[in-house]
């Protein structure tokens, strides 16, 4: 190899290093639309204009349902950050009582919640949690 094919070579490999590299999407840009594409509005349309199916959907009646989210809130209410606005206790509760009630996948949710599957577990877990802590005297839990 002559002199100036090395320094061509060489010359190529720091502009290929200089160039930046192509940003990976952290998430799908449908998830991001969260707000425009989960259930939330079916669940508040139902409990107010057909309340038979929001206990079918939710298997509890809106009165049960508000009196649940009034004793969680304060253990599964996040912050918003800069990044991403956080999911609601509202929302938390009810995909947390739509998985235990059909026992879906978290694959599958995702797709009625706009939510995905890893935040999903996260969600389901620290949500059974609080609503064992605030129902501890009303329910029995295996150990």
């Amino acid at each position: 190899m002559s002199d100036k094919d090395l320094a061509a070579a060489i010359v190529c490999l720091i502009v290929a290093k200089r160039q930046k590299r192509k940003r990976r999407i952290w998430t799908k840009g449908w998830l991001m639309k969260r707000s425009i594409y989960n259930n939330k509005r079916l669940l508040k349309d139902l409990e107010l204009t057909e309340l038979k199916d929001f206990k079918n959907y939710m298997r509890m009646d809106p009165i049960k349902f508000r009196q649940l989210i009034q004793l969680v809130k304060p253990l599964i209410e996040k912050t918003n950050t800069v990044m991403r606005e956080a999911i609601s206790p509202f929302q938390r509760l009810a995909i947390t009582l739509r998985y235990l009630a059909t026992g879906n996948t978290f694959e599958d949710l995702k797709f009625s919640t706009a939510i995905s599957p890893q935040s999903l577990g996260k969600i389901v877990i620290e949500t059974c949690e609080a609503i064992i802590q605030v129902l501890k005297d009303y329910i029995k839990v295996r150990k």
